[in-house]
């Protein structure tokens, strides 16, 4: 188990001794550990207190000089307050800021629904020019950031506050592809974030029911890989999507338009269901609110019949 914020910390740390590099953040560089970065880089390193609109604001200044800017918070923070100047500042004027969020999902936990952001992939991929890509782990974690750094133009990333299993050592994050980790012929588990190992636990124990289910890992929400879900839907006829994310304008919802798009296919969306969480573990959470293994096989269970 590993998490995702200090895979995150060490990266900026690693990529930092690029001068072009500076980082912001809201008062929350403990909790986001961006203030590994600055520690050791004080002068390209800039807290800008509770003020989410003007640490957009300055970003984009920054990145308007010619600077790469990552701006960090918790997803409710960053998106939820600072969203039209995101959209006036960022998207609009297509500048080179990363916008890198944690504490996303239910597993946000003990602080309740109030910090719980569960719309913020449909909000950012609703926005021109942003591309929105949620890891499954610490190593994918730390790819994307390596690869978003040195890829011009804005980017929102989507981090969990809990430690999640280490799964992805070995493949390689590309923009806009998703990663079949695991091939099958019944049916299609699709999963962003950190709900892939949910989804892998299900799949091997649908395998020990007689039932054989691809599991695709789909870390970026737009550009979503529509060629593997439109080949995946075809190949089996069946599919699920999972995400630590509200079922409206989520995977669930690119998924089911790709379907409508490009061919036909039964599709089941598990996700948060058009409510707001509540104070608890966030394992826990995610069990309650029906995101979990025993959810994915008994939904597998009711599209196979």
């Amino acid at each position: 188990m590993e998490s995702q914020r200090v895979a995150y910390g060490e990266t900026l740390l690693e990529i930092g001794e690029d001068e072009k590099i500076v980082v912001l953040d809201a008062d929350l560089s403990s909790s986001t550990h961006t203030i590994m970065f600055g520690n050791k880089y004080k002068e390209r390193f800039f807290n800008m207190g509770i003020q989410e609109q003007n640490e957009v604001g300055v970003a984009a200044g920054l990145a308007r000089s010619g600077k790469i800017v990552f701006a960090s918070s918790f997803a409710v923070f960053i998106v939820g307050r600072a969203y039209d100047i995101i959209r006036q500042s960022i998207a609009y004027t297509n500048l080179n800021v990363k916008i890198v969020a944690t504490h996303a999902g239910l597993t946000v936990g003990e602080d309740g629904a109030t910090h719980q952001m569960l719309e913020d992939i449909g909000i950012m991929s609703g926005l021109p020019n942003f591309r929105v890509i949620a890891p499954a782990d610490a190593p994918e974690t730390r790819k994307v950031i390596k690869k978003i750094a040195y890829m011009d133009g804005p980017f929102y990333v989507r981090l969990s506050r809990e430690k999640v299993p280490t799964l992805l050592n070995d493949y390689e994050f590309e923009l806009g592809k998703g990663i079949l980790f695991k091939d099958g012929h019944d049916l299609t588990i699709i999963s962003t974030g950190i709900t892939l190992s949910i989804a892998v636990d299900a799949a091997n124990d649908l395998k020990a029911k007689g039932i054989d289910a691809a599991v695709i890992h789909m870390p970026t929400l737009k550009p979503i890989d529509s060629e593997l879900v439109s080949k995946y839907a075809k190949n089996t006829g069946k599919v699920i999507t999972v995400e630590e994310h509200s079922i409206y304008n989520g995977l669930g919802s690119r998924v089911a338009e790709i379907i409508a798009e490009h061919g036909t296919a039964k599709l089941k969306r598990i996700g948060v269901m058009d409510q707001f969480g509540e104070s608890g573990p966030g394992w826990a959470l995610l069990e309650k609110y029906g995101i979990s293994k025993e959810n994915i096989i008994k939904k597998s269970m009711e599209i196979i019949r």
